[in-house]
């Protein structure tokens, strides 16, 4: 396994910075990118109060925008990746195509693979960090990692999420 050390202590120091959350959250796309890769990143904030979940975060922002809310839903994936609290890895594209309805536009990124983290405090998931690369590059080897990044995200949802 890669050290993390210096990738974890970027974005540690990045939680530190003025501009959060998006200090923060630059700086675990560039040690996501270093760490474990991707082509996509996005990071979805969950608003349990309203029901909804909120793209805050995109490398892509033309094909990903950030901004607007969609409901929460019972779909399997919510069930298991926000209500459960479980990571989820799409393997293939025929994964990546059960699980999201914009498949075709996650495929034209070059992406046929996807490994979804929950941001988890105090039980609840706060919401989830998304990392979507070519087929077949996540395995069940990136989760360590990907929950430790996961973990320093958290202060920077709970901003967004107070915000409202």
């Amino acid at each position: 396994m890669t050290d993390l050390t210096p990738q974890l202590a970027a974005v540690a120091a990045a939680g530190a910075q003025t501009g959060q959350p998006e200090t923060l959250f630059r700086a675990l796309e560039a040690a996501l990118a270093a760490t474990i890769g991707h082509r996509l990143f996005t990071i979805l904030v969950i608003h349990p109060g309203a029901g909804e979940s909120q793209r805050y975060y995109s490398n892509q922002p033309q094909a990903y925008p950030i901004g607007g809310r969609k409901p929460i839903t019972e779909s399997w994936w919510f069930k298991q990746v926000v209500f459960g609290g479980e990571p989820w890895i799409g393997k293939d594209y025929a994964d990546v195509q059960a699980a999201f309805y914009d498949h075709e536009l996650i495929r034209s990124l070059g992406c046929e693979s996807a490994l979804n983290i929950p941001v988890r405090w105090n039980g609840a998931t706060l919401g989830t960090l998304n990392l979507l690369d070519a087929q077949a590059h996540y395995t069940e080897a990136h989760l360590p990692a990907a929950k430790l990044f996961a973990a320093l995200a958290a202060p920077g949802l709970m901003q967004v999420i107070a915000k409202g």
